[in-house]
């Protein structure tokens, strides 16, 4: 399986998340809301609403703000009725693409990724054509300069981790989405920081673009889906070839 990828150590390396802290709490927020809704408030039994949290703490997100979700959720405070909607499709070069949006306007939503998507030459594809392409991991990443490998390797699979893989000045660990919790705390435990730590999407086989402007316009492209007020999370099996990867990372 293929984890993350050098596009995404590109966007952390850019700082893309702190420039729209705002947007990231608000969508952190909805997802919180509507795990709590379909599953419930204790974190202890819902698996997903107790990853959210640890999502909204890595971004730093204030408690005060994440405890108001769970309310919402659990319909202590009155919150807007939002549903889950996911579009697939390919971008150029069969780049697929997974844009999952939380929303109270599916139609809205529809015109707004289609408009991009056409802008970029993307087409929309049939439900679970590119889904099935990707599967559900939690996904964390520790800085590599605050730990030794085989301290952290040991650790992590004594855990329940799946794997453990260096890209950049990072390590990332894969987990089933059921040992996703048993990981994090060994690591909180252990004062071992993390700089991301949610259950993702992660493509089985990436394609990589080694053209720079082609790189670049994909990214453009998965931005501008990103900066949708609907969508939370944009998943794809787009890479950049290590050739260009520097160049893009300034």
């Amino acid at each position: 399986m293929s984890g993350h990828n050098k596009w995404s150590s590109i966007k952390h390396k850019k700082g893309a998340a702190d420039a729209k802290r705002g947007k990231v709490f608000s969508k952190i927020a909805k997802e919180i809301m509507v795990t709590v809704r379909a599953s419930g408030s204790d974190p202890n039994s819902n698996i997903t609403l107790r990853a959210l949290i640890e999502k909204g703490r890595a971004a730093n997100m204030p408690s005060d703000n994440i405890e108001r979700a769970i309310k919402r959720g659990a319909g202590e405070l009155e919150g807007e009725v939002l549903e889950e909607v996911t579009f697939e499709g390919y971008g150029q070069g069969g780049v697929g693409l997974v844009v999952q949006t939380l929303t109270n306007n599916r139609n809205r939503s529809a015109a707004e990724i289609r408009h991009i998507f056409t802008r970029h030459g993307a087409s929309f594809a049939g439900q679970g054509s590119v889904l099935r392409s990707f599967q559900r991991k939690g996904d964390i990443m520790v800085d590599a300069s605050k730990v030794e490998e085989d301290k952290l390797m040991e650790l992590v699979l004594e855990a329940g981790a799946e794997d453990m893989t260096k890209e950049g000045d990072e390590f990332e660990v894969i987990t089933d989405p059921s040992q996703f919790m048993n990981v994090v705390d060994a690591l909180k435990k252990a004062n071992i920081p993390m700089t991301q730590s949610e259950i993702s999407l992660l493509p089985d086989t990436m394609i990589p673009i080694s053209d720079k402007s082609k790189a670049e316009a994909m990214i453009r492209f998965i931005e501008e889906l990103e900066d949708l007020d609907d969508v939370q999370n944009v998943y794809s099996n787009f890479d950049v070839d290590p050739s260009i990867a520097e160049q893009l990372s300034k």
